[in-house]
């Protein structure tokens, strides 16, 4: 999917609501009195004169979402995503991490209900800012192994004389390649439900299209090739062979954990909450 798709996307849907309406009015104007009287009972509220404030929770963090009518097939939705968690003191294959969860990101879409009195929607739309990451500093135990491209490495024991230290790590996750980054969902529960009513539960299910996942890793200090640390270099050293060697190993490994998580360019959409609408005019 791309920015022409979904504009092109956008103006079918609008283009055929607005037939639809024009239909549905012109149908009304030969009616009886009496039976107009009766549907208009039923008829939906005039475009943009209610709005539908919504909360909830999703797979980008805690969901806030505000929506007005267009007409009786289309509803105009913005919707914002945060959440920030920290975890500490996380050991893993040798690394003692810190790692901080940032999630942030807002956009809009278009819900083209195709039977209006029921909640069944889909919905192209765009995220308009995207900060969705996650990053990491820690540190490796002295003696402990790590695992480089199916190389084995052991973080030195700091050293005041050679100034060896551990090895450290700072990484990070991006999930904002694409910034403005498109999305389809599909969902049901109208937020401002056709025949009335002020209070709704959506639930929505789709993707977003994010790009590919950017991975940066960074090792310094001191590291071995044998556990009896006979054999060290510091990671900095542009001339040393084993310090080559490792970075060499690290952006081969980085690049399969990239791969591993490719599939994160269809960044999955699943959200769940509640809906009030109220009239504006």
């Amino acid at each position: 999917m791309n920015r022409s798709a979904l504009l092109l996307s956008l103006a079918f849907l609008a283009a055929t609501s607005t037939l639809l309406g024009q239909s549905s009015n012109r149908a009304n104007s030969q009616l009886p009195v009496s039976f107009k009287a009766a549907t208009n009972n039923g008829a939906s509220p005039k475009p943009f004169s209610k709005v539908a404030l919504s909360g909830g929770v999703s797979l980008m963090g805690v969901n806030a979402q505000v929506a007005t009518n267009m007409n009786r097939y289309l509803n105009l939705r913005g919707t914002g995503n945060f959440f920030n968690y920290t975890a500490n003191n996380i050991s893993t294959n040798g690394f003692n991490i810190d790692a901080k969860l940032n999630m942030a990101a807002a956009g809009a879409s278009l819900d083209f209900y195709p039977f209006p009195n029921h909640g069944f929607r889909l919905s192209p739309g765009a995220l308009f800012y995207n900060q969705n990451r996650v990053s990491a500093n820690g540190s490796v135990t002295s003696g402990t192994s790590i695992t480089l491209n199916d190389q084995t490495y052991y973080s030195a024991t700091a050293n005041a004389v050679t100034g060896a230290t551990p090895i450290s790590v700072i990484g990070n996750l991006g999930l904002h390649t694409n910034k403005q980054a498109l999305t389809a969902t599909t969902g049901w529960g109208n937020v401002i439900p056709r025949k009335g009513g002020h209070w709704s539960f959506p639930v929505e299910l789709g993707a977003a299209f994010i790009g590919s996942p950017s991975i940066g890793v960074n090792l310094t200090g001191w590291a071995c090739t044998d556990q009896a640390q006979t054999n060290c270099a510091n990671l900095a050293s542009a001339n040393n062979a084993i310090a080559t060697q490792v970075q060499t190993n690290l952006t081969a490994q980085t690049a399969k954990w990239k791969s591993d998580l490719d599939p994160l360019k269809y960044y999955p959409i699943f959200s769940f909450g509640l809906s009030y609408n109220f009239r504006v005019r």
